[in-house]
């Protein structure tokens, strides 16, 4: 495979979405959907969110994992805690080959999330960050919705819990002579992701059999659609493989995950699939069954590359 692929994700200025002609945001949405059938990714400018916005977050968290492992210890999920995937500070288990350590929230009106008292902004900026995200993914999702072909809203009501959505602020350590692999090769699990990084670099995505280096642009958010989008489009539209590559320096970044609600139905809409004459690809199931296997993936890794549960698990 050949690593250094000259090619790269579209760049998609979002500004006509909040003051352009109709024009414009026809433009716009034909390369968000051109992007997410070739790609499954592609970069959003111009999407409402301050970038010194962005860029404090960072060096906020930059500043939480830098403090001395008994600092943050204190913040890391509470004993007997019941989450998959629980709110505070984790890294990843000795055994994985992931080599990154992450602070996780979840919707701030729960309650369920701690937060360190150094540094004293970080609460205030994450949340501001999570609350603006949220909103952009509506916007994304609004978008998909019209170049799906679905009726009006269609997307909105069936997604219209944000109960399931959380945040990762991640820090990859810096690679060795031996090893560079921060987060490795998978697909997300949910409806959209998006991310926003340092200068350090690292993000990948794979392309006919080429990994795309996604170069860091300040005050941009990158774009990813999940499994989910992939099942209901019966694979019209791609839920990209990407990766993390580690760098001599720590990297970076915060990833909003932009979710169902655990007991939605998953299956081939059919707009894909009888409407059109075609098979559906896959069996229908229950997000809260994929997201169980998936979140075992990551509390359990699976020594084989094999066993490692995908969205092909439910393939037809």
């Amino acid at each position: 495979m050949n690593c250094e692929a000259k090619n790269t994700i579209p760049t998609v200025d979002l500004s006509p979405f909040f003051n352009g002609d109709e024009n414009e945001r026809q433009l716009a949405t034909a390369t968000i959907a051109e992007a997410c059938q070739t790609y499954g990714f592609f970069r959003i400018i111009n999407h409402g969110i301050p970038p010194k916005l962005l860029s404090q977050a960072l060096d906020l968290s930059k500043q939480f994992f830098a403090l001395p492992d008994v600092d943050k210890q204190k913040v890391k999920p509470m004993e007997g805690s019941k989450g998959l995937l629980p709110a505070g500070y984790a890294r990843q288990p000795e055994h994985s080959k992931d080599k990154n350590e992450y602070f996780l929230v979840f919707v701030p009106d729960f309650g369920l999330n701690v937060y360190p008292d150094q540094p004293t902004e970080l609460k205030r900026v994450i949340e501001d960050c999570y609350t603006r995200l949220e909103e952009v993914a509506s916007l994304i999702q609004e978008i998909i919705n019209n170049f799906m072909g679905l009726p009006p809203n269609f997307l909105k009501e069936y997604n219209q819990s944000r109960n399931m959505e959380f945040m990762t602020a991640i820090r990859y350590f810096p690679a060795t002579e031996t090893e560079n692999n921060g987060l490795s090769a998978h697909e997300d699990s949910n409806c959209l992701t998006l991310i926003f990084q340092d200068d350090v670099g690292g993000l990948e995505v794979l392309k006919d059999a080429d990994w795309i280096p996604i170069e860091p642009i300040e005050g941009s958010i990158i774009v990813n659609l999940g499994d989910i989008i992939q099942v209901l489009s019966n694979n019209k539209f791609k839920s990209a493989t990407h990766r993390v590559i580690r760098k001599a320096t720590h990297r970076h970044s915060f990833s909003f995950f932009f979710n169902l609600d655990g007991d939605k139905w998953i299956e081939p809409l059919p707009q894909f699939t009888t409407d059109i004459g075609e098979s559906p690809k896959y069996r229908g199931f229950h997000y809260e069954e994929y997201i169980q296997l998936r979140a075992h993936n990551k509390t359990h890794p699976p020594s084989r590359p094999e066993d490692i549960i995908h969205v092909t698990h439910y393939s037809i």
